[in-house]
């Protein structure tokens, strides 16, 4: 299960190799740089939220 964590939070990495590397594309008004490092801000944030009320309810259940 760690190692299919671990390729998982690979995927954004390189993804944004092929795609971050341009200047021209603006998302929202915001260099695609800026938006990219935004959402992936915020999806982080999110993910950690939904791993934290997660882990409480586990701990609730003991």
């Amino acid at each position: 299960m760690k190692i299919l964590i671990w390729l998982l939070s690979l995927i954004p990495a390189i993804g944004s190799l092929t795609v971050i590397n341009r200047v021209e594309p603006y998302v929202f008004g915001l260099p695609f740089i800026v938006f990219w490092a935004t959402a992936w801000l915020i999806l982080t944030s999110v993910c950690l939220y939904i791993s934290s009320i997660i882990q409480d309810k586990k701990e609730v259940n003991k």
